[in-house]
This record gives C-alpha cells, structure tokens and sequence, in this order.
C-alpha cells in the first residue's frame, strides 16, 4: 500500500520482475478493503498515507480475523529514533525506511511468505 506513484512504479517492475504479483492502495482505507477482497500473502504497508496512516490502516487490518496473521512490511519515510517500535507497536512486523533497500525488500518477503518465484 503506496501513495508515491514513483515508489509504486519501482516496487511493481521489482517485484514482478521476480513473479510477485502485486495489489496497490493509495490510501489506508482503500488499503483495508483490497486487504478484505485479496486475502494477501503479505501487505507492504506506507504508514504515511492520506485519510488514514499506514497505523490506523495496520490496526483495523489486525482487527480482521481473515487478516490478523498477514505479515505487514513497512515501507516508510519515518527514520526517526522510536519510529521502527511504533510500527512494531501498531502490530507490523518488519520496518524498512525509504529509500527501501530492494534486496532486503526481497529477503523479508522470502522469510515471510517462504515462497521464491523464478528461483
């Protein structure tokens, strides 16, 4: 879930280029309800977004029965002492500051979903 339509536009010609297939939100709320329909894998979550944080949207996402258990990945600007543990706190499971490290990117997703494509 991306508002940054460069940021979007890198992470979909990554990730697919490694055969993820991917689902985008511009916003926390649309965030939610892409979440309900798709039943993702793993949830790569802005927490600056408009109308509702990557916070707020992470919350009622874990509120979902459905949902509670999906890894969420923060993929924010916040790199301010504190930021990693209130995303942590929010109920996320890994934090990576921007400019996101791609590699890393790949490496948690693997850890998380345990599945490599064109591997």
């Amino acid at each position: 879930m991306e508002d940054n339509e460069t940021n979007i536009q890198l992470i979909n010609d990554y990730l697919t280029m490694f055969g993820y297939q991917l689902v985008f939100a511009t916003s926390g709320f649309e965030a939610i309800i892409k979440a309900k329909e798709t039943h993702p894998d793993l949830i790569l979550m802005d927490i600056q977004m408009p109308h509702m944080n990557g916070f707020q949207a992470t919350q009622q996402i874990r509120a979902n029965a459905e949902l509670a258990h999906t890894p969420i990945i923060a993929l924010t600007a916040l790199a301010m002492p504190g930021d990693c543990e209130r995303c942590l706190a929010a109920g996320i499971n890994e934090y990576l500051s921007k400019p996101i490290n791609l590699r890393k990117l790949i490496e948690l997703i693997r850890h998380y979903t345990m599945w490599s494509p064109n591997l």
